[in-house]
């Protein structure tokens, strides 16, 4: 960590910074484990030139997945967007999941997701990695879903040559096809928003706790979409959150719609090699 890095942390708790050291922090950021002259240990997240707000808009998201009182999440103890950019989390200590974690996962998240939101959207905008995340409520989640999430980072990809013209001419076909396709009415779920399994961890207890969100109100299936997509989650998960709340007819046939965001979202940062999934998952419906 350097100086001036060191100081703003140091400063924001009060405490002089004694001990720091590089740890895995995503694909995004850069991440550090502290510790403070008065004993505690810490998880800082910094970025060299973040988008404005990163910090403060994943605060503002574990505190409102916290609000829910459904899932574990970090406590965030100092934020700063200004340079040196961070956020400061309380040090979670790992440890494999233990045998009822899995089941817990899912009626966990079934429980966030039944907390609801006031709309589809979010009060504020915020990021997706950093990605911007449009959140102006709409009235209906297809509304909501082509107007705030798919037109503007398809016109994105495409803007930057990653996705063909005729790619980006059948998502405004898609967004026509959405109120068709989304299924049947549900009210807004509190949604983590960025849910792949490095985004789900297991405490020192093997009990789960979710970070890096990219919250909004939004369909509960989104969340459960991003969990399939890469992998990394059990039968056993998805089970128990079915039992919990069970889904809505036709929800297998929506799986590959949902996913289009979050491919996109890689589109935009990862480059063009996401653009053939893109298509893929366009084929099922256009």
């Amino acid at each position: 960590m350097n100086d001036a890095l060191a100081a703003e942390v140091g400063r924001a708790l009060g405490v002089e910074v004694s001990v720091s050291e590089t740890v895995r922090g995503g694909d995004i950021g850069r991440a550090r484990r502290v510790r403070t002259a008065d004993g505690r240990t810490l998880f800082v997240k910094h970025h060299p030139d973040p988008p404005p707000g990163m910090f403060s808009s994943e605060a503002a998201g574990l505190a409102w997945l916290a609000e829910a009182g459904a899932l574990r999440t970090p406590a965030v103890l100092a934020v700063r967007d200004a340079t040196p950019a961070f956020i400061a989390l309380e040090w979670i200590d790992g440890a494999p999941p233990a045998p009822g974690h899995d089941v817990a996962l899912g009626r966990g998240l079934a429980a966030l997701h039944r907390v609801g939101a006031p709309s589809f959207g979010l009060a504020a905008d915020n990021l997706i990695a950093t990605i911007p995340q449009p959140n102006a409520p709409t009235a209906t989640w297809p509304e909501f879903y082509g107007a705030r999430r798919l037109e503007p980072l398809a016109r994105r990809t495409r803007d930057r040559g990653l996705l063909t013209e005729r790619t980006a001419a059948r998502f405004a076909r898609l967004v026509d096809r959405l109120p068709e396709l989304c299924g049947p009415p549900e009210p807004p779920a509190r949604l983590h928003g960025d849910l792949w399994s490095g985004n789900a961890i297991a405490d020192a207890a093997g009990g789960p706790v979710l970070i890096d969100p990219a919250v909004y109100g939004g369909h509960r299936e989104m969340d459960l979409a991003m969990m399939r997509l890469f992998g990394g989650f059990s039968d056993r998960v998805f089970a128990a959150y079915a039992e919990a709340w069970p889904l809505a007819d036709g929800h297998v046939d929506r799986v590959a719609l949902y996913q289009l965001w979050p491919l996109l979202v890689h589109v935009a940062l990862f480059g063009g090699g996401y653009a053939a999934a893109v298509d893929r998952a366009l084929s099922r419906y256009v």
